[in-house]
Protein backbone atom coordinates (compact mmCIF):
# COMPACT_ATOMS: atom_id res chain seq x y z
CA UNK A 1 0.00 0.00 0.00
CA UNK A 2 1.56 3.12 -1.17
CA UNK A 3 1.74 6.22 1.29
CA UNK A 4 -0.75 8.15 -1.51
CA UNK A 5 -3.26 5.21 -0.96
CA UNK A 6 -2.95 5.73 2.54
CA UNK A 7 -4.40 9.34 2.80
CA UNK A 8 -6.69 8.14 0.28
CA UNK A 9 -8.06 5.38 1.36
CA UNK A 10 -7.78 5.50 5.27
CA UNK A 11 -7.91 9.50 6.33
CA UNK A 12 -10.40 9.74 8.98
CA UNK A 13 -10.08 13.57 9.60
CA UNK A 14 -9.37 16.57 7.35
CA UNK A 15 -9.49 20.21 7.35
CA UNK A 16 -8.43 23.48 5.30
CA UNK A 17 -5.58 25.49 7.57
CA UNK A 18 -3.69 28.46 6.89
CA UNK A 19 -4.74 31.70 5.78
CA UNK A 20 -8.59 30.49 5.16
CA UNK A 21 -9.01 28.84 8.65
CA UNK A 22 -7.08 31.86 10.59
CA UNK A 23 -9.71 34.37 8.70
CA UNK A 24 -6.85 36.00 6.78
CA UNK A 25 -7.58 34.80 3.65
CA UNK A 26 -7.08 36.84 0.33
CA UNK A 27 -7.95 36.54 -3.29
CA UNK A 28 -4.42 35.09 -3.58
CA UNK A 29 -4.31 32.20 -0.54
CA UNK A 30 -3.58 28.92 -1.47
CA UNK A 31 -5.89 26.27 0.60
CA UNK A 32 -3.85 24.26 2.64
CA UNK A 33 -5.22 20.75 3.55
CA UNK A 34 -4.63 18.77 6.63
CA UNK A 35 -5.63 15.62 7.38
CA UNK A 36 -4.86 12.25 9.90
CA UNK A 37 -5.44 8.56 8.27
CA UNK A 38 -5.04 5.26 10.19
CA UNK A 39 -2.79 3.10 9.08
CA UNK A 40 -4.32 -0.45 9.45
CA UNK A 41 -3.08 -1.96 12.47
CA UNK A 42 -1.79 -5.33 9.99
CA UNK A 43 0.59 -2.98 8.22
CA UNK A 44 2.56 -2.82 11.87
CA UNK A 45 3.26 -5.91 11.71
CA UNK A 46 6.21 -6.04 9.36
CA UNK A 47 9.34 -5.16 9.32
CA UNK A 48 8.51 -1.60 6.91
CA UNK A 49 6.22 0.25 9.31
CA UNK A 50 3.43 2.78 7.76
CA UNK A 51 4.89 5.77 7.43
CA UNK A 52 4.04 8.94 10.31
CA UNK A 53 3.14 11.60 7.61
CA UNK A 54 2.79 12.00 4.07
CA UNK A 55 2.88 14.76 1.74
CA UNK A 56 0.48 14.87 -0.50
CA UNK A 57 -1.08 13.71 -3.13
CA UNK A 58 -2.74 16.69 -3.77
CA UNK A 59 -0.85 19.94 -4.05
CA UNK A 60 -0.72 21.74 -0.51
CA UNK A 61 -1.92 18.68 1.21
CA UNK A 62 -0.20 17.11 4.57
CA UNK A 63 -1.55 14.24 6.54
CA UNK A 64 0.02 12.11 9.56
CA UNK A 65 -0.92 8.89 10.46
CA UNK A 66 -2.84 8.81 13.79
CA UNK A 67 -0.44 8.01 16.67
CA UNK A 68 2.06 10.25 15.52
CA UNK A 69 -0.84 13.25 15.52
CA UNK A 70 -2.00 12.15 18.86
CA UNK A 71 2.01 12.14 20.28
CA UNK A 72 2.61 16.04 18.56
CA UNK A 73 -0.70 16.91 20.02
CA UNK A 74 0.08 15.70 23.51
CA UNK A 75 3.10 17.82 23.38
CA UNK A 76 0.87 21.07 22.56
CA UNK A 77 2.71 21.14 19.10
CA UNK A 78 1.17 24.40 17.54
CA UNK A 79 0.68 22.80 14.05
CA UNK A 80 -1.16 20.30 15.38
CA UNK A 81 -3.62 21.42 17.68
CA UNK A 82 -4.42 24.41 15.63
CA UNK A 83 -5.49 21.39 12.39
CA UNK A 84 -7.36 19.65 15.02
CA UNK A 85 -9.30 22.95 16.13
CA UNK A 86 -10.11 24.27 12.75
CA UNK A 87 -13.13 25.85 11.57
CA UNK A 88 -13.07 24.05 8.43
CA UNK A 89 -13.64 20.34 8.70
CA UNK A 90 -13.90 18.76 5.34
CA UNK A 91 -14.00 15.35 6.50
CA UNK A 92 -14.36 13.08 9.99
CA UNK A 93 -15.68 9.24 9.74
CA UNK A 94 -16.99 7.75 13.27
CA UNK A 95 -13.10 7.52 14.65
CA UNK A 96 -12.15 11.32 13.00
CA UNK A 97 -15.46 12.52 15.13
CA UNK A 98 -14.25 10.52 18.10
CA UNK A 99 -10.65 12.24 17.52
CA UNK A 100 -12.46 15.92 17.68
CA UNK A 101 -14.31 15.30 20.50
CA UNK A 102 -10.96 14.60 22.30
CA UNK A 103 -9.76 18.07 21.53
CA UNK A 104 -10.17 19.29 25.18
CA UNK A 105 -7.60 16.16 26.58
CA UNK A 106 -4.59 17.32 24.46
CA UNK A 107 -4.73 21.03 25.61
CA UNK A 108 -2.91 21.91 29.12
CA UNK A 109 -0.34 25.03 30.44
CA UNK A 110 2.78 22.95 28.08
CA UNK A 111 1.00 24.98 25.47
CA UNK A 112 2.77 28.08 26.76
CA UNK A 113 6.21 26.43 26.51
CA UNK A 114 5.62 25.09 23.26
CA UNK A 115 3.64 28.12 21.53
CA UNK A 116 6.65 30.86 22.83
CA UNK A 117 9.27 28.52 21.93
CA UNK A 118 8.47 28.42 18.52
CA UNK A 119 7.48 31.84 18.46
CA UNK A 120 11.02 32.75 20.00
CA UNK A 121 12.79 30.73 17.68
CA UNK A 122 10.56 32.06 14.48
CA UNK A 123 11.33 35.99 16.20
CA UNK A 124 14.97 35.52 15.71
CA UNK A 125 14.61 34.34 12.26
CA UNK A 126 12.66 37.56 11.42
CA UNK A 127 15.27 39.42 13.30
CA UNK A 128 18.48 38.42 11.35
CA UNK A 129 16.35 39.22 8.60
CA UNK A 130 16.04 42.35 9.41
CA UNK A 131 20.08 42.85 10.44
CA UNK A 132 20.62 41.26 6.67
CA UNK A 133 17.64 42.62 4.69
CA UNK A 134 16.11 45.49 6.11
CA UNK A 135 13.28 43.99 6.93
CA UNK A 136 11.28 41.21 7.65
CA UNK A 137 9.31 38.92 6.39
CA UNK A 138 6.35 40.61 7.05
CA UNK A 139 3.72 37.22 6.61
CA UNK A 140 5.56 35.95 8.97
CA UNK A 141 5.71 38.64 11.35
CA UNK A 142 1.49 38.26 10.67
CA UNK A 143 1.35 34.68 11.70
CA UNK A 144 3.88 34.96 14.70
CA UNK A 145 1.59 37.65 16.15
CA UNK A 146 -1.51 35.52 15.66
CA UNK A 147 0.29 32.55 16.92
CA UNK A 148 0.92 34.93 20.31
CA UNK A 149 -2.44 35.74 20.26
CA UNK A 150 -3.85 32.54 19.97
CA UNK A 151 -1.74 31.30 23.05
CA UNK A 152 -2.26 34.04 25.52
CA UNK A 153 -5.99 33.56 25.00
CA UNK A 154 -6.01 29.62 24.84
CA UNK A 155 -4.12 30.44 28.29
CA UNK A 156 -6.66 32.97 29.65
CA UNK A 157 -9.89 31.12 28.78
CA UNK A 158 -8.61 27.43 28.41
CA UNK A 159 -10.21 27.19 24.33
CA UNK A 160 -8.40 27.44 21.12
CA UNK A 161 -9.67 29.53 19.21
CA UNK A 162 -8.12 29.64 15.03
CA UNK A 163 -10.47 32.15 13.34
CA UNK A 164 -8.69 35.84 14.53
CA UNK A 165 -12.00 37.61 13.96
CA UNK A 166 -11.74 41.09 14.18
CA UNK A 167 -8.10 41.29 14.47
CA UNK A 168 -8.16 40.15 10.85
CA UNK A 169 -7.48 43.69 9.11
CA UNK A 170 -4.92 44.90 11.62
CA UNK A 171 -2.85 41.93 11.37
CA UNK A 172 -3.22 42.17 7.65
CA UNK A 173 -1.79 45.80 7.87
CA UNK A 174 1.09 44.01 9.06
CA UNK A 175 1.35 41.27 6.58
CA UNK A 176 1.26 44.58 3.73
CA UNK A 177 4.29 45.93 5.50
CA UNK A 178 2.28 49.10 6.83
CA UNK A 179 3.56 48.58 10.51
CA UNK A 180 7.10 49.41 11.43
CA UNK A 181 8.99 46.38 12.23
CA UNK A 182 9.70 48.47 15.94
CA UNK A 183 5.83 48.54 16.43
CA UNK A 184 5.57 44.91 15.77
CA UNK A 185 8.31 44.20 18.11
CA UNK A 186 6.14 45.60 21.01
CA UNK A 187 3.26 44.11 20.35
CA UNK A 188 5.49 40.32 20.28
CA UNK A 189 6.91 41.30 23.57
CA UNK A 190 3.46 42.53 25.18
CA UNK A 191 1.58 39.42 23.93
CA UNK A 192 4.43 36.94 25.38
CA UNK A 193 4.39 38.60 28.47
CA UNK A 194 0.93 38.22 28.69
CA UNK A 195 1.31 35.42 27.54
CA UNK A 196 3.16 34.55 31.04
CA UNK A 197 1.10 35.89 32.79
CA UNK A 198 -1.78 33.64 31.96
CA UNK A 199 0.33 30.60 32.17
CA UNK A 200 -0.04 31.32 36.10
CA UNK A 201 -4.08 31.32 36.43
CA UNK A 202 -4.79 29.74 33.39
CA UNK A 203 -7.86 27.03 33.71
CA UNK A 204 -6.21 24.48 32.01
CA UNK A 205 -4.79 21.57 33.35
CA UNK A 206 -0.57 21.48 33.90
CA UNK A 207 -0.79 18.33 31.46
CA UNK A 208 -2.84 16.70 28.97
CA UNK A 209 -5.03 13.96 29.41
CA UNK A 210 -2.47 11.30 28.18
CA UNK A 211 -4.46 8.30 29.74
CA UNK A 212 -7.45 9.35 27.59
CA UNK A 213 -5.67 9.62 24.47
CA UNK A 214 -3.61 6.43 24.58
CA UNK A 215 -6.94 4.34 25.29
CA UNK A 216 -8.44 5.80 22.35
CA UNK A 217 -5.90 5.04 20.13
CA UNK A 218 -5.45 1.51 21.04
CA UNK A 219 -9.10 0.85 21.19
CA UNK A 220 -8.92 2.45 17.46
CA UNK A 221 -5.94 0.01 16.57
CA UNK A 222 -7.35 -3.35 18.17
CA UNK A 223 -10.47 -2.21 15.67
CA UNK A 224 -8.63 -2.15 12.92
CA UNK A 225 -6.85 -5.23 13.39
CA UNK A 226 -9.90 -7.08 13.12
CA UNK A 227 -10.87 -5.68 9.28
CA UNK A 228 -9.52 -7.34 6.66
CA UNK A 229 -7.28 -5.66 4.58
CA UNK A 230 -8.94 -4.79 1.18
CA UNK A 231 -5.52 -6.27 -0.95
CA UNK A 232 -4.38 -9.21 -0.49
CA UNK A 233 -1.02 -8.68 -1.79
CA UNK A 234 -0.50 -6.51 1.48
CA UNK A 235 -0.80 -9.81 3.40
CA UNK A 236 2.02 -11.79 1.36
CA UNK A 237 4.89 -12.25 3.21
CA UNK A 238 7.84 -10.84 1.31
CA UNK A 239 10.77 -12.78 -0.07
CA UNK A 240 14.03 -11.68 2.26
CA UNK A 241 17.76 -12.23 0.82
CA UNK A 242 19.34 -14.63 2.73
CA UNK A 243 22.21 -13.87 5.35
Amino acid sequence: MSPDDLVRDHTIYSCVMGSRAFGLATDTSDTDVRGVFLAPTPLFWRFEKPPTHVDGPAEEQFSWELERFCALALRSNPNILECLHSPLVTHADDTGRELIALREAFLSRQAYDSFVRYALGQRKKLEADVRTQGAPRWKHAMHLLRLLTSCRDLLRTGALVVDVGDQREPLLAVKRGEVPWSVVEVRMARLAAEAEEEEARSPLPPEPDRARVEDFLIRTRRASAGRPLPDEEIMRPRVLPGP
